[in-house]
C-alpha cells in the first residue's frame, strides 16, 4: 500500500510499505477514504519532537471503511464507516473508565520511555513517534487499529466524510480547550492561534455561552477566517505593540476571563523576544518556544483559566509562575480524551449547531502529501486544513 512516511526533518516521502494484518483480536483493519495533515503532524515534520524513525507511517486524523476485524471484535463489521480517534485507548483501565482516554494505562508499548521522559507514560497514539508506541499512522490506504471494539465511532448514512473527519482530533480538541475553561454567559475568552483547533476552539467557545472570542494570529487569512467563520474579533500580533494591552482595552481593562493556548511548541513573535526563545532553542537550552503561553499567562484576569491545548515538547525557559500564583490563575490541560466527545459533537453537526468543514482549504490526493506538507508548513496558497483521499 501507498503511505506517507517521515524520512527526516521536512523530509515526506509516499512510499509503498507492507500492508497492515490483524495482531491482536481486538484488532480491526481500515480501508483510509479520508484523511488530513494536522498542525501536530507539523512538529514532526520541523524535528521539534523526539524518536522519530525514517520510515515512520504519519497521520492520526482518519476514517474509512473496515475491511477485516479480529476475532474479538463483534461490534464492528466489514463495510462500516468509522472515524478513529487519535488516543488509541484500551477502554478498560482505570483512566479509560474516568473517560480520560489520552491516559489509557495499557496502549503503549513503549510506557517506559514515555515514563522516563514525562514522569508517567502517556497513552499510544497513530503515527506519532516512538513516544507514544511507534503505531502506523493513518495516511496511508490501510491502517491497523487496535482496541478496535472500543476505538471508533460509527459514520451515520447522510454524513460526509468531511463533515465527519474531523471527529477524530481537532474539533474535540478545540472543544475541550473551551469546555475546560468553564465558560459562564457572558465571559470573553482569548484564542491564541487560528490553525484549525483554534478556529474550533473559538467556535466552540460561544457554543459554550462566551459573549465575546477574541483571536489572535498573524496572517491575515487564517483571521479572517475566525472573523468570518467563527465570529471572533481578531488581533494581528504583528500590528501591535503589545496583545496584552489590547486585550485589556477590550475588556474594560480586566483581561479576557479565559485564555486558550492553541499555538504550542512553535510559538512565533516579533522583535527580540522570538529571537531570544529561537536562540535557546537552537542551542538546546530549551525544547519549546512558549511564547503564546507567557501571554495567555500575562493576559488572564486575575482568578482566570489557561487553557492549553497547543502540543508541547519538552522543556520551556522562563515560565511566569510568579504570575500564576499570585494572581489565583488555573491552569488546565492535556492531549483530548477524544473517545467522550465525538458521540456529542456528531449530534451538533446533524442538529446544524457546527459545520466543521469551514476550516478546509484544500483536497488533495495521498499521492501529494509530500507537497501538501509543504505547502502547510510555509502558509502557502492560504492553506488552513488539507483533507488527503487515499
Amino acid at each position: 500500500m501507498k503511505a506517507t512516511c517521515w524520512m527526516g526533518p521536512q523530509k515526506m516521502e509516499v512510499k509503498e510499505v507492507p500492508d497492515p494484518t490483524i495482531l491482536n483480536k481486538r484488532d480491526a483493519i481500515v480501508k483510509i477514504t479520508s484523511t488530513a495533515i494536522c498542525g501536530s503532524d507539523l512538529h514532526l515534520y520541523n524535528g521539534f519532537l523526539p524518536l522519530m524513525e525514517p520510515g515512520d507511517i504519519m497521520g492520526h486524523e482518519f476514517m474509512g471503511e473496515v475491511v477485516e476485524v479480529g476475532s474479538g471484535v463483534t461490534n464492528l463489521a466489514k463495510g462500516d464507516r468509522v472515524v478513529i480517534p487519535f488516543p488509541i485507548a484500551c477502554g478498560n483501565c482505570s483512566a479509560c473508565e474516568a473517560g480520560a482516554t489520552s491516559l489509557c494505562e495499557n496502549s503503549n508499548p513503549n510506557a517506559w520511555v514515555a515514563e522516563k521522559m514525562l514522569g508517567h507514560p502517556c497513552c499510544g497514539i497513530f503515527g506519532y513517534s516512538h513516544l507514544t508506541g511507534g503505531f502506523a499512522g493513518g495516511q496511508a490506504e490501510y491502517a491497523r487499529v487496535p482496541f478496535a471494539d472500543f476505538g471508533h465511532i460509527k459514520v451515520p448514512e447522510g454524513m460526509t466524510d468531511e463533515q465527519a473527519l474531523f471527529l477524530s482530533d481537532i474539533l474535540p480538541t478545540g472543544y475541550m480547550g473551551a469546555e475546560m475553561c468553564g465558560i459562564r454567559p457572558g465571559d470573553t475568552v482569548a484564542v491564541w492561534g487560528c490553525g484549525p483547533v483554534g478556529q474550533f476552539a473559538i467556535a466552540s467557545a460561544y457554543l459554550l455561552g462566551a459573549e465575546k472570542v477574541i483571536a489572535i494570529d498573524r496572517f491575515p487569512y487564517r483571521l479572517q477566517m475566525a472573523r468570518e467563520k467563527a465570529g471572533a474579533i481578531t488581533i494581528n500580533y504583528e500590528e501591535v505593540d503589545s496583545v496584552s494591552d489590547v486585550l485589556k482595552d477590550l475588556t474594560a481593562g480586566r483581561g479576557p476571563d479565559h485564555c486558550i493556548d492553541a499555538v504550542g511548541v512553535e510559538g512565533h513573535t516579533h522583535g527580540l523576544p522570538y529571537l531570544h526563545d529561537r536562540a535557546k532553542q537552537l542551542m538546546r537550552i530549551q525544547s519549546d518556544r512558549p511564547i503564546a503561553l507567557r501571554e495567555a499567562i500575562m493576559s488572564c484576569r486575575s482568578g482566570g483559566t489557561v487553557s492549553v491545548i497547543g502540543v508541547y515538547a519538552g522543556l520551556i525557559d522562563k515560565f511566569p509562575m510568579n504570575a500564576v500564583m499570585n494572581r489565583s490563575l488555573t491552569i488546565k490541560t492535556g492531549q483530548c480524551h477524544v473517545h467522550r466527545y465525538m458521540e456529542p459533537l456528531m449530534e451538533r453537526i446533524q442538529k446544524g449547531e457546527l459545520d466543521p468543514t469551514f476550516v478546509i482549504t484544500h483536497r488533495m490526493p495521498l499521492s501529494q502529501a509530500a507537497e501538501g506538507y509543504r505547502i502547510f508548513n510555509d502558509k502557502l496558497d492560504n492553506c488552513e486544513k488539507i483533507v488527503l483521499s487515499a
